[in-house]
C-alpha cells in the first residue's frame, strides 16, 4: 500500500497518546483516586496536593485522551473514569512496575514493611475467613468511596472515625485493613492504631480496583 507507512505511524501515535498520559505520575494518582468513585476536581486536588488550576490541567488531558468523563450535578462538575478498563490498565501498569523496578520495590517495603501482610493468593482464603466470621474487614476510605464499591463482607471505619469506633472491633478476631491500594497509606495508620491498642491486625495491599482486576484473570 502506497501510504502504508503514514498509516502505520497514525496508528502507534494514536496509541501513545495513552502512555502520554500515564507518563505523569499525578494523572497517576488521579486515575487511582476516581477508581474509588466521581469527585469534584476541588476533591481530587486536595487529595493529591496539589492547586485545582493543576488538577483540571491533568484532567484535561485524561479527558482528551477519553480516560475519564464528566457529570454536571447542580452547581457541581464530577469526574468518573469513562470505563472499568481504565482501573484495569491502572491495576495492569502499576502491577507491571513493582514487578520490574527494584526502586520500586524498595520503597513499597519502606511504606508498608509488614512481615504478615497478606498476599494475592490468599484472596480465596480471607473471603472464606470473612463469610465466617473468623476475621473482621474494614475499609477506612472515607465513607462514600465505600459506598460507590468495596470489598466484600467489609465494613466502613473511615481511618479519621477508626479511634472513636474501636469498640466496634473484637479483639478476638484479626482486623484486615484495607484503602484504596498499595500506595495508599490509611491502611498502614489503621494497622499501627489497631496494633497499638492491642488489636490484631493485618494490612491488605490491594484496593478495590486490584480486587476487581483480579476477579477477570
Amino acid at each position: 500500500m502506497k501510504d502504508a507507512r503514514k498509516i502505520k505511524d497514525l496508528l502507534y501515535e494514536q496509541v501513545a497518546r495513552i502512555g502520554k498520559v500515564f507518563s505523569s505520575p499525578k494523572r497517576l494518582e488521579l486515575i487511582e483516586l476516581l477508581c474509588q468513585g466521581e469527585k469534584t476536581v476541588e476533591a481530587l486536588a486536595n487529595e493529591a496536593s496539589i492547586s485545582v488550576k493543576l488538577t483540571s490541567a491533568h484532567l484535561r488531558e485524561l479527558r482528551m485522551a477519553q480516560l475519564v468523563e464528566t457529570e454536571r450535578q447542580g452547581k457541581n462538575i464530577y469526574y468518573r473514569l469513562a470505563n472499568k478498563s481504565v482501573a484495569d490498565l491502572w491495576v495492569q501498569v502499576h502491577t507491571l512496575a513493582e514487578d520490574r523496578l527494584v526502586d520500586l520495590q524498595l520503597a513499597l517495603q519502606r511504606i508498608a514493611d509488614q512481615p504478615d501482610d497478606l498476599i494475592a493468593n490468599d484472596r480465596d482464603s480471607l473471603m472464606k475467613a470473612a463469610r465466617k466470621g473468623e476475621v473482621v474487614v474494614i475499609d477506612v476510605r472515607p465513607s462514600e468511596e465505600y459506598l460507590n464499591a468495596h470489598l466484600p463482607f467489609a465494613r466502613s471505619i473511615p481511618i479519621d472515625e477508626l479511634r472513636q469506633r474501636l469498640s466496634e472491633l473484637p479483639k478476638d478476631r484479626a482486623i484486615v485493613a484495607y484503602c484504596r491500594g498499595p500506595y495508599c497509606l490509611m491502611a498502614v495508620d489503621a494497622v499501627t492504631l489497631l496494633k497499638k491498642e492491642g488489636y490484631s491486625a493485618i494490612h491488605l495491599r490491594e484496593g478495590v480496583a486490584e480486587w476487581d482486576a483480579a476477579q477477570k484473570i
